[in-house]
């Protein structure tokens, strides 16, 4: 396992996002959340991608894809640009075939039972 957190915290991963991803804690924010998802993918943790999306929109995911997108992509750096109440807007720098992308996205997250899930992503246009 890597020494410092893949969500780019600048935190060693064992107190950052590993007792998210071993289920020991659960994230207590949506930007907590995003950040551990984007390390789960650099890790190529699906599960955890999958129980942390909302079970009312599972069906439009399949692990398969989860994972193909996670293992084809090598991840370099997270930028959190945003937060609000539930919505986190991002930039997650990656590589894809000697290719260099960044995904920007504007995530919504949605509480229930006290545990946050991923909902949707938006994808703005750069201006």
């Amino acid at each position: 396992m890597p020494n410092t957190c893949p969500c780019c915290s600048g935190i060693a991963y064992q107190t950052c996002c590993e007792p998210y991803h071993n289920g020991t804690a659960k994230p207590s924010t949506p930007e907590i959340l995003m950040r551990s998802r984007y390390a789960a993918y650099t890790l190529q943790l699906i599960d955890y991608l999958w129980q942390t999306t909302h079970p009312s929109v599972r069906k439009l995911y399949d692990k398969k894809s989860i994972a193909q997108w996670a293992k084809e992509n090598s991840w370099l750096k997270l930028e959190v640009l945003s937060t609000t109440a539930d919505k986190v807007r991002f930039k997650a720098h990656y590589r894809n075939n000697n290719q260099y992308f960044i995904h920007h996205e504007v995530s919504t997250f949605e509480q229930q039972d006290g545990i946050w899930y991923y909902v949707k992503g938006i994808f703005p246009e750069e201006k």
